[in-house]
């Protein structure tokens, strides 16, 4: 009788309501709590239960209510005495064993999960409502059933014969979530908004799907959520966490502050305080934090597990794989905690234990995702080839180990020799390199799932995982060499930096390293400039989260790295090795940049003049200026004559010289084009118009200048240097071809022209070994005329009475029965 005694209380500001049956209106007050009108439903339900209202939807909604908002120990009377309303019922036992887990009595809980399962067994008949059905699969998933045995025969029928049922698709989706399927999970989220378009548990879900991949998309969700539930903790919770990804401190804890309102005692809420207190190095407020969270459950395992998982997202593995430990040290069957330690491991290069334990979850849970993905990459990786050097493990498929793997420790090597010497660093430990052949390989490495389609790579401190060139057409090098540089900036502040500094030295440095590499000034970056786009540099971090396109995404590299320039070109570099250091100490950025440089008002004053200055080089702004234009979209003719020396004058009017054809017209319009913006580069800029009319005009010496021109600006000029190999090698000037097949390689090592050229270019040289060489690699590049390859191969071992001689003639033979060529070659070789 005592524990009945402090529920009782809640029935005391009842005793003035009426009672009568008339009173009550179930679907209303349900909306009320959908709304987050905790308050009003737990005053509704109450006088309900109070005048026994025998739908257990009322029992339901008071619990869950009081459960929502904190009050532990109310919540547990209140489902206490559901389950004696409703013996036989399920759903009042399932909410209870939540209920019961937040309240800290995991025996209670385990004895409602266990009744769950008697009834299961002894009166599964008894259950036919669909809504009690989805209940019984979501106790048969706690009970241990296999989740897609569960979706199969609980969740799918129901979804079938019951489309109207809300509970089957949050069900569904929330299954999907756990398990990091995120397809279906968005999948079911999508099809319960089609029925029920304002639902904020929907939405929610909605949100979830979209977080690993769409962070715009989701906020976007969020803001409409909040219009049907302002108070809706879980989205609160997803909208916080964003924020602390955004590096949003402030304005993460404003979002927490919310969720204290509604509930003081939920533990996500003081995680995520324990995060952001770690972060700002306040161990006192983090352990405070901490304790808070565990107030009710001492032993419950997801405060740790948050804590260490959003450590981890910045790149704090080592403190983050300890949370993950002490979370097992709880409760050693959860498994998020030990799938999350597996990852943790991988990226500190602690690889054994790291695979076993993904291997572990992967055999526990057959439908996690992520443990089943960690696992078939494992399987990918045992099968790849191992370089190694003093200071490198270099892993890559055993194709591309062939044709590039020498070349990218060389790299490597000489990335590892400047930059260590330039940041007065050492390091002691080999850097691990991971360079996949498909992305979704990579994506799994780096993520955990596929995805990130935009990233080329990433270094997580002595660990750096690549796409291979085979799947992009950017500078392969000048990725290794950013990648790099985060190794060097991460191990200088033990992982400790704002995303907007780490990617702000790295894109510099690539700019440093080559004039060709890393971000430059546009003039869609310009303009941003001009429209007051940039972010301070105390929001820059949250530049990368949402951003509204791509633009503004490459915009957040090339300010971060602007802004790195301002600070070298004011202060030096050695005040950014001491911000990095202090940086490693604990110190807040903003204070270590005042410490070492000026108050962060001040620096975003003095970098804002300092962008406009860069901006100011390329030109007046009337060279810049914004056309005025036609319905049609083409410049007005009467304003494009007021301004002639106009960039976007200019090279509209030489596009549409260029449809005309009228070269003589086009010319000058493209050479003033590229006096007025040098920068250009691709394949769509005025170099390579101006290439293709001398090419086509046969002026092959303008051609060769101005293809020089553009590989020289741009450290992606596939097509230029294609061309510049093909007009070297007429000319016999070998040096030449083999200058501009290293620039290609450094592009796309998989290519078959720049190692035939280069091969062709040793041959006619007399360097016999290296076209051999060469032509090998071309053959393991699988190209269209294996038998003229086989064919050249012959013909140089032949030519030093070498018997490969034999091998590749006969091969060209078996590629091209009727080579004439390779028959009396062949003659040549059994005659000798």
């Amino acid at each position: 009788m005592a524990r009945f005694g402090v529920f009782a209380a809640a029935f005391l500001f009842c005793a003035i309501t009426t009672s009568r049956a008339a009173d009550f209106d179930l679907q209303a007050t349900k909306a009320r709590f959908l709304k987050g009108e905790y308050k009003e439903v737990i005053e509704e339900s109450a006088a309900a239960v109070k005048a026994r209202q025998r739908n257990e939807e009322w029992h339901l909604l008071l619990a869950q209510s009081l459960w929502m908002t904190g009050q532990y120990s109310e919540a547990r009377d209140a489902i206490a005495i559901a389950e004696r309303a409703n013996f036989y019922s399920i759903r009042p036992r399932l909410l209870g064993y939540h209920i019961h887990r937040s309240a800290g009595d995991l025996e209670s809980a385990q004895r409602l999960i266990e009744e769950i399962g008697t009834l299961i067994n002894s009166r599964r008949f008894a259950f036919r409502e669909s809504v009690d059905i989805v209940a019984l699969g979501e106790a048969a998933v706690i009970l241990g059933a296999d989740p897609k045995l569960v979706l199969d025969n609980f969740y799918t029928p129901i979804k079938k014969s019951d489309p109207n049922l809300r509970e089957v698709y949050l069900a569904i989706g929330n299954l999907a979530l756990a398990k990091h399927d995120y397809a279906l999970a968005g999948k079911s989220f999508q099809e319960g908004l089609q029925k029920f378009s304002k639902d904020p548990d929907l939405l929610h879900g909605m949100a979830e799907a979209l977080a690993p991949s769409d962070r715009k998309e989701m906020l976007r969700v969020l803001e409409k959520l909040f219009e049907a539930n302002e108070n809706h903790i879980a989205a609160r919770l997803l909208l916080a966490e964003h924020l602390v990804d955004a590096e949003a401190y402030d304005d993460a804890e404003t979002e927490l502050n919310k969720i204290e309102t509604v509930n003081p005692n939920r533990p996500e809420m003081w995680a995520y305080r324990g995060v952001i207190a770690h972060l700002k190095n306040d161990e006192s407020a983090e352990q405070s934090a901490r304790a808070a969270g565990l107030k009710f459950w001492t032993n419950n395992p997801v405060v740790d597990h948050i804590i260490g998982r959003k450590l981890s997202q910045k790149y704090r593995f080592a403190e983050g794989s300890n949370y993950q430990r002490r979370a097992l040290a709880m409760d050693l069957g959860y498994l998020p905690a030990r799938i999350q330690l597996a990852q943790d491991l991988l990226r500190l290069g602690e690889e054994d234990e790291g695979w076993k334990l993904a291997e572990f979850v992967a055999r526990s849970d057959a439908y996690d995702v992520s443990a089943y993905n960690l696992v078939t990459l494992h399987d990918t990786i045992s099968k790849y080839r191992t370089l190694r050097n003093d200071h490198f493990i270099l892993r890559m498929s055993t194709n591309e180990a062939d044709i590039y793997g020498p070349r990218a420790l060389e790299l490597l090597d000489k990335a590892r020799t400047q930059l260590t010497k330039k940041y007065g660093l050492e390091l002691t430990a080999p850097v691990t390199v991971e360079i996949f052949e498909k992305q979704k390989d990579f994506a799994v490495r780096t993520f955990g799932m596929p995805g990130g389609e935009g990233y080329l790579g990433v270094c997580f401190g002595n660990v750096i995982t690549a796409n291979s060139p085979a799947s992009h057409n950017m500078n392969w090098e000048a990725v290794l060499w950013h990648e790099f540089c985060h190794v060097i900036t991460l191990n200088m502040t033990r992982n400790k930096m704002p995303r907007w500094l780490s990617e702000g030295i790295s894109v510099y440095e690539e700019r440093r390293a080559d004039l060709r590499w890393g971000e430059k000034i546009t003039p869609q970056y310009r303009q941003l400039i001009v429209e007051g786009k940039m972010k301070p540099i105390s929001e820059l971090s949250s530049a990368f989260m949402a951003p509204p396109s791509g633009l503004h995404l490459q915009f957040a590299y090339y300010q971060s790295s602007l802004v790195v320039e301002f600070l070298v070109e004011r202060y030096g570099l050695e005040k950014i090795q001491s911000i990095l250091r202090d940086l490693g100490k604990g110190i807040e950025i903003n204070e270590a940049l005042a410490a070492h440089t000026a108050p962060m008002k001040t620096l975003e004053k003095d970098f804002e003049e300092f962008a406009r200055n860069v901006i100011k080089e390329m030109g007046a702004d009337s060279v810049w200026a914004k056309a005025d234009r036609t319905e049609d979209g083409d410049i007005d003719s009467a304003w494009a004559k007021l301004h002639p020396e106009n960039y976007w004058v200019v090279s509209e009017s030489a596009e549409e010289a260029l449809s005309k054809r009228d070269f003589e017209a086009a010319i000058p319009l493209l050479e003033k084009s590229i006096s007025i913006y040098p920068g250009q580069s691709g394949p769509g800029s005025a170099y390579a118009s101006l290439a293709a009319i001398y090419r086509e005009k046969k002026e092959t010496a303008k051609e060769r200048d101005i293809l020089n021109k553009w590989a020289r600006l741009d450290g992606e000029a596939t097509e230029a240097l294609l061309r510049l190999v093909e007009l070297s090698l007429d000319d016999k000037d070998f040096k030449a071809a083999l200058r501009y097949a290293d620039d290609l390689l450094e592009i796309n090592p998989l290519h078959p022209l720049p190692h035939r050229a280069a091969a062709e270019a040793h041959e006619l040289e007399g360097k016999d070994f290296d076209a051999v060489t060469s032509f090998q690699t071309v053959l393991k590049l699988g190209p269209a005329d294996r038998a003229e390859i086989h064919y050249r191969l012959a013909r140089l071992f032949q030519k030093h009475k070498d018997p490969e001689a034999r091998r590749h003639i006969l091969l060209a033979l078996e590629e091209a029965p009727r080579y004439r060529a390779a028959h009396q070659l062949l003659l040549q070789i059994t005659e000798n």
